[in-house]
């Protein structure tokens, strides 16, 4: 009674938070187009700290040389490797995400790849899930016909996940999983995936440079990266800590550390340092009386981001070849 009564609290207190971000967005909006299906328009000031006067981008490039594993974050996910697909358990809110998560990366890889099969609209698409603890969305992309390399650091949720896609015929050829780090696996493969999944990953990684840069590593020219994590703000805290954890017994206490959230705007800005342009973000809520996520205007608690590697990165000499020849578009430009 006492977890109803504080669920429906909470939730008209984030109701209230909604109509408050909704109106001033409004405000502040007015006249402005914004990005498709996202709540925050694009970090302007940011991305134009990376353009040359001539508007060509200049890329950072950073040494990474951090682990994105946190062994804390290992031992603590190693107690739960079993528990992966007890769909009243502790990974129950996950399940019931991939009603929106699912939809996402489907819908977004068509609007960039087009449909390929009819019934398998991923087909020909390879996809990297890290963090993919006992495989709850590597098994949904594999049924959409993508071939899903799933990777986690924690070797028992890798026999968890490999356990129960046996149980199905279906994934055999399409999905399959390894126990090793992202870092490691960006060693071995260099642009070879079309996608990349983190899904309630990166709250829980040690360097999110060294997150960002694996991801533009194994990744595609042209390839997608989809994120879905926790915002930084009070309304998470007492959502994804004191009420998930403490009061409504949704995850097991101690899950989340607030310190490792990150905001919508914090996470564009770091992506697009790595060269990758934000495409969309989207608000999430999920609902402890019903058990189900909706779609919410405001990312105050839960949000998704879809981010876009450049098809082409210009080689230095090359932009600065071309910056000298701008404003002569009939000169070819030679070397002696």
């Amino acid at each position: 009674m006492y977890s109803s009564k504080f669920a429906r609290l909470a939730f008209g207190l984030l109701a209230e938070t909604t109509l408050i971000c909704r109106l001033t967005r409004n405000v502040s909006s007015k006249g402005k187009p914004l990005r498709s299906l996202c709540s925050w328009t694009v970090c302007q000031h940011h991305r134009q700290k990376n353009q040359l006067s001539n508007g060509l981008t200049r890329l950072n490039v950073r040494t990474v040389s951090q682990s994105t594993v946190d062994p804390a974050e290992v031992r603590k996910f190693q107690a739960m490797a079993s528990k992966w697909w007890d769909l009243q358990g502790e990974f129950a809110a996950l399940h019931a995400m991939n009603d929106l998560r699912v939809p996402f990366i489907r819908d977004n890889l068509l609007n960039v790849h087009g449909v390929r099969l009819l019934g398998k609209p991923l087909t020909g698409l390879r996809i990297l899930d890290v963090g993919c603890g006992g495989g709850l969305l590597s098994e949904p992309l594999g049924r959409l016909g993508a071939d899903v390399l799933g990777i986690d650091p924690v070797e028992d949720s890798v026999r968890t996940a490999e356990l129960h896609s046996s149980y199905d015929p279906e994934l055999l050829e399409r999905v399959r999983y390894q126990a090793c780090t992202l870092e490691d696996l960006a060693e071995e493969e260099v642009e070879g995936f079309h996608a990349v999944v983190a899904s309630e990953v990166v709250e829980h990684l040690a360097d999110l440079d060294a997150f960002a840069s694996c991801c533009q590593q194994v990744l595609k020219p042209g390839g997608s990266l989809f994120i879905t994590t926790i915002n930084k703000t009070k309304l998470s805290y007492v959502f994804g800590i004191v009420a998930a954890e403490q009061l409504l017994r949704i995850i097991p206490s101690g899950t989340h550390d607030w310190e490792k959230f990150i905001s919508p705007e914090d996470l564009e800005r770091l992506l697009e340092s790595f060269g990758f342009h934000v495409e969309a973000i989207r608000g999430m809520m999920y609902n402890p009386l019903t058990g189900t996520w909706s779609w919410q205007q405001s990312t105050a608690i839960n949000y998704a981001l879809h981010a876009v590697k450049p098809k082409e990165e210009p080689q230095p000499d090359r932009v600065w070849a071309e910056s000298e020849n701008l404003d002569e578009p009939g000169r070819a430009t030679g070397h002696s």
